[in-house]
């Protein structure tokens, strides 16, 4: 039977083809743009990985990989190398920006992380363990998530990040998270150490910050210490206040801005003087330094009642 038809490939097969295309896709586009960074930091080196995001030599990576570095050394896929200086870093958001001083590849197209939705597809790329330009994908798996970060006694809480199943390890840190179009939405984070894919959105809030630190080589930025994620409101207080969701909170840190102005674990943050809270982010646009030292009133439901909290944000200092 010469002729019979020929017989197609599993359903399956197919998606899977596609699935790869993409991600092979993506990985080639974007590992040109992603460095394994060194950081010299006294006389011990901080490693992780950096995106270059100017024709310039300018480039991201995480607060936590620079430290309180000051220089380092940059290598990129293509095999060229080049000395770094940190040009300034935000604890807060976890992220850092260097400047290349010899000549560099050029630069990644930046995304909108606002733009993501649940369930999308993501590559990240980095140097995870010292494996340089290694790649995973996965997909998004939350959004607006709150990371709380611990260092001996010292503790805070990063802000607004992008929660993927894409696997992260030590040294992927500062590297790029990109969407299916090879723009890069996040910059990945792997201070968790729980497992978790996390990443710095790239959004309005990240370039307000990118600007202040080439500017001032630092971010202002008022700090109220509590954990938290977006949840979505039962319909009565859906219709009630014109929205889908509010911030959970799950944690506060201890002694912090948040813990002394009496909130709590399971407070639903609602408002802040007034202006609606929806998630992580929309508490973070309100903390820069406008709001160090000023009473602000944060309003939660507790316990099926509205209670109205005064708080006083704090100037968040790097640790040294």
């Amino acid at each position: 039977m010469d002729d019979a038809p020929t017989v197609p490939p599993p359903r399956g097969d197919r998606i899977l083809d596609a699935y790869s295309a993409v991600v092979s896709r993506v990985a080639a586009e974007v590992t040109p743009h992603v460095a394994a960074v060194r950081i010299r930091v006294g006389r011990r080196e901080g490693s992780g990985s950096a995106v270059l995001f100017t024709a310039d030599g300018l480039m991201l990576t995480n607060a936590h990989v620079v430290g309180s570095g000051s220089t380092g050394h940059a290598a990129f896929a293509d095999g060229s190398e080049a000395v770094v200086d940190v040009v300034g870093a935000d604890p807060l958001s976890d992220l850092a920006v260097l400047r290349a001083r010899d000549a560099t590849p050029s630069a990644a197209v930046l995304g909108d992380a606002d733009g993501l939705v649940v369930g999308e597809l993501v590559v990240a790329v980095g140097n995870p363990l010292g494996l340089a330009g290694s790649v995973t994908a996965g997909v998004v798996s939350a959004l607006g998530r709150a990371l709380p970060v611990r260092s001996g006694s010292a503790a805070r809480v990063v802000e607004d990040v992008i929660q993927t199943d894409a696997a992260l390890n030590p040294g992927n840190s500062g590297g790029a998270l990109a969407n299916a179009a090879a723009e890069v939405v996040g910059i990945n984070t792997a201070v968790a150490g729980v497992g978790l894919g996390l990443a710095v959105p790239i959004n309005g809030t990240t370039r307000r910050i990118i600007g202040a630190l080439l500017r001032d080589g630092r971010v202002r930025r008022a700090y109220l210490g509590l954990v938290g994620a977006p949840v979505p409101l039962a319909p009565a207080l859906r219709a009630s206040l014109q929205r889908r969701t509010a911030l959970r909170i799950s944690e506060t840190v201890p002694r912090g801005p948040a813990d002394r102005a009496g909130l709590r674990a399971g407070d639903l943050v609602l408002r802040m003087d007034g202006a609606d809270v929806a998630d992580a982010q929309s508490l973070q646009r309100r903390l820069f330094d406008d709001a160090i030292g000023a009473r602000v009133q944060i309003t939660v439901l507790r316990n099926g009642a509205m209670v109205d909290v005064i708080a006083v944000p704090e100037e968040l200092v790097a640790a040294t």
